[in-house]
């Protein structure tokens, strides 16, 4: 399933996704140079939580952490495991995605 171009992901930076149009996001993707990690939009601490605190609005002020704006708990991006905070060595649920050329794709199970 088509999610967006990579160049409309730009280094650095996340966003979010609603692949099924449920009318909420459910899944983020985090680009780091070549490489994109895809997680889904929930915060394992409190029952799958949304984490940004406004659209795309997924990383901590210096870009290096996936934060839960409802919690305060910080993810590490590549691994998404929980570093600080009430979630501590929890980790986010991976999507599995896949960019073909310039173009990055949800995989479906």
């Amino acid at each position: 399933m088509f999610l967006c171009r990579l160049d409309d992901l730009a280094d650095g930076r996340s966003r979010g996704f609603d692949p099924r149009r449920t009318g909420q996001d459910t899944v983020l993707l985090v680009r780091r140079g070549a490489r994109v990690h895809g997680w889904r939009d929930a915060c394992p601490h409190h029952g799958g939580t949304p984490l940004a605190w406004r659209k795309d609005a997924y990383l901590n002020a210096a870009g290096d952490r996936i934060v839960c704006a409802a919690h305060g708990a910080q993810f590490d991006i590549e691994t998404g495991v929980c570093t600080l905070g009430p979630c501590l060595g929890q980790r986010l649920q991976p999507v599995l995605i896949v960019v073909r050329g310039d173009h990055i794709h949800l995989q479906e199970t």
